[in-house]
């Protein structure tokens, strides 16, 4: 552990270790919006002769990279911890999408996009773990959303870069800006991030934990009623315990929501960019439509999250994914156009991605700290086939030419899965698994 984390005495906030995640966080959202961005100038590279099938292949490739990084990250943050999984996580996505730069044909870069995907499907989740663990329960919906903004923030920053650099740097260079993290963030991560106290307390390591607890004003967890000991539980049996009775419904029912939730974010940001071109607008105009959704994104997941803390994550994210449902139908119809258009690609922002970080939010809330990175890396990383599938089925739609009603519909019916999905998830029962309203309760009276 850095020393930083132990040795200090000065006061410390949780805004420093959102600030770090949100950091390192923006990146995974540009890297996801670059893809998007170039994949109509990868169709147009001659020397590499891509098809929109291949292309939706290979941006699949990334996210099934991601699948197996979100299910390796449980076992690989008990074993080293939050702190070092994530600083590896992020230095080895720096430097495969240097690789991805530099590739010198399609099969490489494939390749390279999907160890990519590896180093970002465990970062996100620990990410999550960490940002929610060092804040107030009162407050983990918001600050979870507003960590996870800076998701958004890169695909802004990758729409933009692709606006302004891409006729000019081309699209090496815009997946080259994917490799500053490693300059730019791991240095700073290093020095000042600090390790989950969870796992310290799980490890014996019980006077550090108490020093960053009190360092950062956080509160013991209560134990599991299982408990009847202080010593911390196997790894075996806190990965079990999300497999049994309801845990296990919870996981599933959550791990088809995550899977709705990525269909929608990345069938939007791989081929919205595509589709717009083919209904006949520009590449400038298709890509100020994607820098509206992620504006859109921003926008409603910090709004959303403030009511998800006083009204329930359940509730306000079943209004998400409603939201994303009726407006994705009323684009399909070709109705909209002009601001019209623009207002409803913002709620479609709202409604995906919003509706996502909304969902990551109520998993982390949902189970107990020791168990958290865990749950939230086997959602997380099973629900990429949500991705998989958007990006993957939406290079065969669109060379199916299948028309932009049906485009449309198939992304509103993913949103509709998703609240189904989540208006089902098991309520709990009095118990002292961290159920979000339990907590707020209990600790009104914190802040940040």
């Amino acid at each position: 552990m850095s020393s930083s984390t132990t040795k200090t005495q000065r006061p410390a906030k949780a805004t420093t270790v959102i600030a770090l995640c949100f950091a390192t966080i923006a990146f995974d959202g540009f890297d996801l919006v670059v893809y998007g961005t170039i994949v109509p100038s990868l169709l147009a590279y001659e020397p590499w002769s891509m098809t929109p099938q291949q292309t939706g292949l290979i941006g699949g490739y990334a996210l099934f990279g991601m699948l197996i990084g979100g299910l390796l990250v449980g076992y690989l943050t008990d074993i080293l911890g939050r702190r070092r999984v994530m600083i590896a996580g992020v230095a080895f996505f720096s430097l495969l999408m240097i690789a991805c730069a530099v590739a010198p044909n399609a099969e490489l870069f494939g390749l390279f996009r999907f160890l990519a995907g590896i180093g970002l499907g465990g970062v996100i989740p620990t990410a999550i773990a960490l940002t929610i663990e060092y804040s107030a329960p009162g407050r983990r919906n918001f600050n979870n959303a507003l960590m996870f903004s800076g998701y958004g923030l890169g695909g802004v920053a990758a729409a933009l870069a692709a606006i302004v650099l891409l006729q000019h740097v081309g699209f090496r260079g815009l997946l080259a800006i994917g490799g500053l993290p490693l300059i730019l963030i791991v240095p700073i991560l290093w020095r000042f991030l600090p390790e989950s106290p969870a796992f310290l307390a799980t490890h014996g390591k019980h006077a550090e934990a108490a020093i960053l607890r009190e360092r950062y004003g956080l509160t013991a967890p209560a134990a599991a009623p299982s408990s009847t000991s202080g010593e911390a539980k196997p790894r075996s049996a806190r990965f079990s315990q999300l497999l049994q009775g309801r845990w296990l419904l919870a996981t599933i029912l959550f791990t088809v929501a995550g899977i709705a939730g990525q269909t929608l974010i990345y069938g939007l940001n791989t081929w919205l960019p595509q589709l717009m071109v083919l209904a006949g607008y520009s590449l400038t105009s298709s890509l100020t439509f994607l820098l509206t959704v992620n504006f859109g994104a921003i926008a409603g997941a910090l709004i959303s999250s403030r009511l998800a803390d006083r009204f329930g994550a359940r509730l306000v994210t079943a209004l998400s994914f409603v939201t994303s449902a009726i407006s994705l139908t009323l684009m399909g119809t070709g109705i909209a156009g002009g601001a019209t258009m623009y207002l409803l690609l913002a709620f479609v922002g709202f409604g995906s991605v919003g509706a996502q970080i909304l969902l990551n939010g109520f998993v982390g809330t949902y189970y107990p700290d020791v168990s958290r990175a865990s749950a939230l890396g086997i959602t997380l990383g099973l629900g990429r086939l949500g991705a998989i599938f958007a990006i993957t089925g939406g290079g065969w739609l669109i060379a199916a030419n299948v028309g932009t009603f049906t485009n449309f519909i198939i992304l509103a019916l993913a949103a509709v899965t998703g609240l189904a999905a989540l208006l089902i998830v098991p309520r709990h029962r009095g118990t002292s698994a961290n159920p979000t309203r339990e907590m707020k309760r209990e600790t009104e009276r914190e802040t940040v």
